[in-house]
């Protein structure tokens, strides 16, 4: 079991379906708007799709181009042939030494290349004209060709024609056809690129839109719970929601669902388009992935329990280091370092293990997403190959699908990751709306009566008071007391007797189940939270100071306090002398890194309380932390806190409330004794052995 303080393993959704409803619906500010943006994300997909079929067409485009007319070649070769007729053919062949009877070389041979130049015509074919001696030569290299069609040299011997033939048949790439594709695709890359732009910006805002609110309703909500909420959970967990969780929902959000959307819509999208230009072409790209993907899909599937285990063994390992730093000088004292770090070697091998498993099979997840488009692209040149030497595709076919593989593949791994992403989302928003749903504090709206706490004298009454945290168990049975004003009240008595939990009551931090607390003879059911707590000044036994000015620590929450006013107060609690030396003085910041003592702290936070100047005042425990000679310098600072004052002072250590006007012995929910020491002294009861038990020694 991890321990506190190991790093928090993600959670699943426990409701995946209605957790994204829910959140869908707390979207519907911003509806319009997503809903805009993930159209635009779709047509871009689809934009996308349309781009490999106009590069196929501009690939054939520029491959045409690149070749010699043939068309217009054969339109040549037929004209020539139509113009020289059975005479001159026959003139041709036995000037060229096509007849065997006859020797090129004979007169007979020279006569008949002499009849055919005289008696042979121009022509002209598109405005261009080939004289006599051009279609000879055509005639010649014609022959040449066809006893050398399959070699090399066929090409080089388009070269070679004259040049009102070559003129006509030579390579011509239709520029305003390419000028027309190229821009067609320069335009919906750019209109591609807007959307995206459109897609990001639209979601990036709302997202951090929504982010902002959910904080802003989760910073209400703290202040709407019961102490006991935050009695019942941890600081870590809240601080979690607030933070972790939020962010989570706003990144994912942000990136996943126009990721998803994209991704389903070229996934079906190229599919569809492969199948559309070639069917035996679309199954080799398809199959071919496919094979790939299942490798893939296997290996994550056994990689995934080394991920939960490495997830465990950093908990553990980062538990087992706190435990080991925070608790260092024990482990010193006691020559515990052999066994600690033998523990800790454990565990770092149990992380070394999950993580090497983890992260090789992780690391193989790129390579096979290399291999399976790899191997697409390969099957596709090999069966393009085969069909485009059959002519049932063009070269341009092959480029397309290229492209489609590319297309068809990368939308697997990016939905796979835009689905795990959700199921995080799922589970951040149960957490914060879990957190939003819980039950808040008794409705005040009904609440009409305030006390003004400069017109309250200063007297407190608790009649009957019943109260437990559990329905079914009750903590404070029956208590009643009556406090004069500006008295100085002790309460006293053993762990777990109820002391804190009456001044709980008293500030109303929980509502009361039985009875009445009343203020100056109003109870504090009728009073709001609020106008209770502006009657009251608390130092507790933990000290509280923001990181933030000395000046803004002791006014806080105040306005118009004078420099003058809280220079008053550090004098009156004796601390005025030490805030001097701070460089800067009020205007020193206190911060975490900060070397001021406790005992200092402590005289601070009663500094704070003396600007407050209210009716009524608790002392929780407010020198339990300090030193006896700081106990002393603080007990005086309360002496003057407390004058005028009607008090509440709760301390263990009984010597620090033997001028108490009342004190209260509490034990199991229920005061057991009161008076003042001297009359709880000579009763010789609980009190006494109470106060007794603090000079006893031990053995």
């Amino acid at each position: 079991m991890p321990r506190p303080g190991g790093a928090r393993v993600q959670e699943k959704s426990k409701d995946f379906k209605n957790s994204m409803l829910r959140l869908i619906k707390n979207l519907s500010p911003w509806k319009v708007i997503m809903v805009i943006a993930l159209i635009l994300a779709m047509i871009s997909a689809i934009l996308s799709l349309i781009a490999p079929d106009k590069l196929s067409v501009l690939t054939d485009t520029i491959t045409a181009g690149i070749s010699p007319d043939v068309e217009k070649l054969t339109e040549v070769g037929q004209k020539i042939t139509d113009n020289l007729g059975e005479a001159g053919q026959q003139s041709f062949t036995i000037c060229n030494g096509m007849v065997p009877e006859v020797d090129e070389k004979s007169d007979v041979a020279k006569q008949a290349c002499e009849n055919l130049e005289k008696n042979l015509t121009d022509i002209e074919i598109d405005g261009v004209t080939i004289s006599a001696k051009d279609q000879i030569k055509f005639m010649e290299l014609t022959m040449e060709m066809g006893d050398e069609a399959e070699s090399e040299r066929s090409l080089e011997l388009i070269d070679e024609l004259p040049d009102s033939i070559y003129e006509l048949v030579k390579p011509s790439i239709d520029m305003d056809k390419v000028k027309d594709i190229a821009i067609f695709m320069a335009g919906l890359y750019l209109v591609s690129v807007l959307f995206n732009f459109i897609v990001g910006f639209s979601l990036t805002t709302v997202s951090n839109r929504f982010a902002n609110i959910l904080r802003d309703n989760i910073s209400k909500k703290v202040n709407k719970l019961p102490l006991k909420y935050f009695d019942n959970h941890e600081i870590g967990d809240v601080l979690s929601r607030v933070t972790n969780d939020v962010d989570m929902i706003a990144q994912n959000l942000n990136n996943s669902l126009a990721t998803l959307v994209s991704s389903v819509t070229l996934f079906l999208g190229s599919i569809f388009m492969m199948f559309v230009t070639n069917w035996i072409m679309a199954l080799t790209a398809i199959l071919s992935s496919i094979l790939g993907f299942v490798l893939m899909f296997a290996i994550m599937s056994k990689s995934q329990k080394y991920f939960n285990e490495k997830q465990e063994a950093l908990g553990e390992m980062n538990g087992y280091i706190e435990e080991m730093y925070s608790g260092h000088n024990v482990v010193k004292a006691y020559n515990g370092e052999k066994e600690a770090l033998a523990e800790f070697t454990g565990l770092n091998e149990e992380l070394y293990q999950t993580n090497r498993k983890s992260q090789f099979l992780s690391g193989l997840m790129h390579p096979i997403m290399g291999f399976i488009g790899n191997f697409g692209y390969v099957m596709v040149c090999i069966v393009g190959a085969i069909l485009t030497m059959n002519d049932v595709i063009s070269f341009g076919v092959i480029v397309a699908f290229m492209i489609y593989v590319r297309l068809f593949t990368n939308p697997l791994s990016q939905i796979a990751q835009a689905m795990a992403s959700l199921q995080s989302t799922a589970a951040a928003s149960e957490r914060v709306f879990e957190f939003l749903d819980e039950k808040e504090m008794s409705n005040q709206k009904d609440m009409k009566k305030k006390l003004n706490k400069s017109h309250v004298k200063g007297e407190i009454e608790f009649k009957n008071v019943k109260f437990g945290y559990d329905a079914g168990r009750t903590i404070i049975k029956n208590f009643s007391v009556k406090v004069k004003p500006g008295q100085k009240i002790a309460i006293v008595g053993p762990t777990g007797a109820g002391k804190t939990t009456m001044v709980n009551l008293l500030m109303k931090f929980y509502e009361i189940n039985n009875g009445q607390i009343l203020i100056d003879g109003v109870s504090t059911s009728e009073l709001t939270r609020e106008n209770v707590h502006e009657l009251f000044i608390m130092v507790l036994q933990d000290t509280w100071l923001f990181e933030g000015t000395v000046r803004d620590n002791i006014k806080f929450n105040k306005e118009d306090v004078t420099d003058r006013e809280i220079w008053e107060a550090l004098r009156t609690v004796g601390v005025d002398h030490f805030v001097k030396t701070l460089p800067g003085g009020l205007d020193y910041v206190i911060s975490d890194n900060d070397t001021v003592s406790q005992g200092q702290k402590q005289l601070l936070t009663i500094a704070r309380g003396m600007i407050e100047d209210a009716p009524f005042l608790i002392l929780d425990e407010a020198t339990s932390n300090v030193d006896t000679r700081t106990e002393e310098l603080v007990q005086k600072a309360m002496d003057k806190l407390t004058e005028g004052r009607t008090s509440f002072i709760i301390a263990h250590r009984l010597s620090t409330i033997k001028n108490a006007d009342l004190i209260l012995v509490m034990n199991e929910g229920n005061i057991i004794e009161q008076g003042s020491h001297d009359e709880l002294m000579k009763k010789g009861g609980f009190y006494e052995k109470l106060y007794n038990s603090q000079f006893e020694k031990v053995g």
